[in-house]
């Protein structure tokens, strides 16, 4: 049964979890046969270089080798919770080619210097929009992780 381009973005964008550093949502999600994409992306962290900073990445697969010369607009929105609110206090978007969970080149990166030790509820939202080609409006949104890093 063929799934629209639509539905599998849509599924896509709301199943992206991060489940620990090293595992990635797009292991757990396929793409459509008409054309789809993967939004992808890791949780939110604490760089590991000095100062310390909440960061995290966006990028996008393309498992079908349908968008091989195609460039997406990859933004990526860094939030924090505030009671029953997510309030976003730091973005970044980046033009690049598919396949970047591994190469710097091919994923947008947002960061947000830590103001202090305490505990804090971190999450990122990624839009990804095939420049010249349209897509759906969905957004992926990473696992809650709790920071010892104030925003």
């Amino acid at each position: 049964m063929r799934t629209s381009f639509l539905s599998a973005v849509f599924a896509v964008a709301m199943s992206v979890s991060v489940a620990a550093p090293s595992a990635y949502a797009a292991s757990e999600m396929t793409a459509s046969d008409v054309g789809g994409f993967i939004t992808d992306g890791d949780h939110v962290h604490v760089s590991s270089t000095p100062p310390a900073t909440a960061s995290a990445h966006g990028w996008w697969l393309d498992p079908l080798g349908k968008h091989k010369n195609v460039k997406a607009k990859v933004t990526i929105w860094l939030q924090t919770k505030h009671g029953r609110t997510w309030k976003t206090v730091a973005d970044g978007s980046k033009n690049v080619k598919a396949g970047g969970k591994g190469a710097s080149s091919r994923r947008a990166n947002a960061r947000k210097k830590c103001e202090n030790r305490n505990k804090t509820q971190w999450r990122s939202v990624i839009d990804v929009d095939l420049i010249g080609i349209a897509d759906s409006p969905e957004k992926a949104v990473t696992k809650t992780v709790t920071l010892s890093c104030g925003a």
